[in-house]
C-alpha cells in the first residue's frame, strides 16, 4: 500500500476545562466512545520517546521542520499485554503511524540496552529502529503519560480526543512499571488538549461541534512539553 494514502489530518488545540465539558456534551450526541475506553469513556496512555544526545527529535519540532519522525514505545492502562513500538511520522499538518507489536520481554530488552534480537526482528520497524539506535544513537528519554478521552465518527474517520493529566518521568531502566513515579507537565493541572484527526475531510457536523470562542489551533507536543525538565 502507498503510504501517502494512510496520511492524516492532525489538529492540536489548548482549551480549558469549561470548553472541554460543552464540547464533549454535543459530541456525544452523535459522535460514539473510543470502545477500547472504560466505562467512563477513558484510558491511560504511557509512551516512552526516544531521541540522541543531540535532541534530534525535540529540535526538529521546536524548529518547525516540515517533514519528521519519533519513535515511540506505547501501552494502555497499564496493561503490559499489549505494547507496540511506533513511528510517527510528520508532514506538516498531515501525520502518518507505522506500528508493531512488541513482547513485554522485547520491551524490557531494548529498555536495557540488550538488542542484537532487534537485528533479524520478523518486523521491519522493530529492525529500523535497532538501526537508528545504533547510527543515530537513538536511545529512551523520556516517559510521557496521560489520560485520554476519546470519540469516533465513521465519515471521514474522525477521531476526536481529549487528553488532561498530561505528566512526565526521564529515563530510568523501571520505566515499565505500574509503580510510576512522575510529575505534572503542565504548568494547571486541569490543562487540556484536543486533537482532531481525520482522513481527506472533516464533515461540516464535526467542524461546527468543536467550535468554541477564542479557539486557536496550536503546534502542541506532549513529548516537547514533557522534556522541559531535561
Amino acid at each position: 500500500m502507498d503510504e501517502k494514502k494512510r496520511y492524516r489530518h492532525e489538529l492540536k488545540y489548548a482549551i480549558g476545562y469549561s470548553d472541554y465539558v460543552a464540547m464533549r456534551n454535543r459530541l456525544r450526541l452523535v459522535m460514539m466512545r473510543d470502545p477500547h475506553a472504560s466505562d467512563e469513556g477513558i484510558y491511560r496512555i504511557r509512551s516512552i520517546y526516544f531521541d540522541n544526545a543531540d535532541d534530534k527529535a525535540l529540535r526538529e519540532k521546536v524548529d518547525g521542520i516540515q517533514k519528521r519522525e519519533k519513535f515511540r514505545i506505547r501501552y494502555y492502562n497499564d496493561d503490559f499485554s499489549f505494547i507496540t513500538l511506533e513511528k510517527k511520522i510528520k508532514s506538516d499538518k498531515l501525520c502518518l503511524k507505522c506500528s508493531a507489536r512488541l513482547t513485554e520481554d522485547e520491551c524490557r530488552d531494548i529498555l536495557s540496552g540488550n538488542l542484537e534480537f532487534m537485528r533479524t526482528h520478523k518486523n521491519d520497524l522493530v529492525k529500523e529502529l535497532y538501526a537508528k539506535m545504533h547510527y543515530q544513537y537513538l536511545k529512551p528519554r523520556v516517559l510521557v503519560s496521560y489520560v485520554r478521552e476519546a470519540y469516533i465518527y465513521p465519515p471521514g474517520n474522525v477521531r476526536v480526543t481529549f487528553d488532561s493529566q498530561i505528566r512526565t518521568s526521564l529515563f530510568t531502566r523501571k520505566f515499565l512499571t505500574k509503580e510510576v513515579k512522575d510529575i505534572s507537565a503542565t504548568d494547571k493541572p486541569q490543562d487540556m488538549i484536543l486533537e482532531v484527526k481525520y482522513d481527506a475531510f472533516m464533515p461540516g457536523l464535526i467542524q461546527d461541534l468543536i467550535q468554541v470562542p477564542g479557539l486557536r489551533q496550536q503546534a502542541f507536543s506532549k513529548y516537547g512539553a514533557c522534556r522541559r525538565f531535561g
